[in-house]
């Protein structure tokens, strides 16, 4: 049976949810910052013959997330997309999307495959690696930090990020450490969509002029120490193994592949 979640399921959707920290790190975000009954938000769920709750389905705006242990009635989480005119994406694991993507009587997406890691240990971690001058960012720094961010060719221009940044910091989901040098950030990472359970790992890089000094490794040092040693499971995004075997000599192990499929709006009939 699939129906709408609300409030008072929270406790059943936290025991699902809660197996798999990194997986689910947007849901558990969004149910923490927005609960259940947002105009812009929505969840349902599937439940089993025993009334346990197997599968979730989030609805953030215009864009869809599942979560599922196993098999799930993927064809009724479609038809829930189906039925929804503002729908435009499909997020989550590759294992999970797909089984709904075939039920979305949309035309074809446009999909972004990005490799899934996760960090849960400080075992890889040097405990001799020193990062007295690695600092943590204060709103004051923003805009250094994005100015760093704007000489990187992999990242995409974004004119709010500044703004972003500063909400992030203001309400505890995002963090930044960095290295700097006089007046220049020569290496930062940060982390957004942080929750109770687990933290995603984004925008690290190092200033063009600064790369292959081990800056990025140093910030990304400390930020897996104080994440970790609050019981926050580190996750993150790659697409291209250069990047993966940096983050795999910290301690990330790859979980699966997310995947993104963006649809364009359905045109209405009038």
């Amino acid at each position: 049976m699939v129906r709408r979640l609300y409030e008072a399921d929270d406790q059943a959707c936290q025991q699902l949810l809660a197996k798999r920290p990194a997986e689910n790190l947007f849901i558990i975000g969004d149910i923490e910052n927005f609960g259940y009954e947002q105009d812009f938000q929505k969840l349902w769920g599937e439940f089993d013959d025993n009334q346990q709750l197997i599968a979730i389905l989030l609805k953030y705006h215009n864009n869809y997330i599942c979560y599922a242990e196993g098999e799930f009635d993927a064809r009724a989480f479609a038809e829930i997309i189906n039925e929804d005119p503002d729908f435009m994406q499909l997020s989550g694991l590759q294992a999970i999307t797909s089984q709904i993507l075939s039920h979305i009587h949309h035309p074809a997406p446009k999909t972004r495959t990005l490799y899934y890691a996760k960090c849960e240990t400080t075992a890889y971690l040097d405990e001799k690696t020193v990062t007295e001058n690695v600092q943590r960012a204060k709103v004051e720094d923003i805009p250094l930090i994005t100015g760093l961010h704007s000489l990187i060719p992999e990242f995409e221009m974004d004119n709010s990020r500044e703004d972003s940044m500063k909400r992030g910091l203001q309400n505890g989901s995002a963090r930044t450490y960095f290295i700097k040098n006089g007046h220049n950030i020569l290496s930062c990472a940060s982390t957004t969509a942080e929750n109770s359970m687990s933290a995603m790992v984004v925008g690290v890089c190092t200033h063009p002029d600064h790369k292959k000094q081990g800056y990025a490794s140093l910030c990304m040092t400390r930020l897996c120490r104080e994440l970790l040693a609050e019981g926050k499971m580190l996750c993150l995004f790659y697409d291209n193994p250069e990047a993966g075997s940096i983050y795999k000599r910290l301690g990330f192990e790859d979980i699966g592949k997310w995947m993104m499929h963006v649809f364009h709006p359905v045109e209405q009939v009038t």
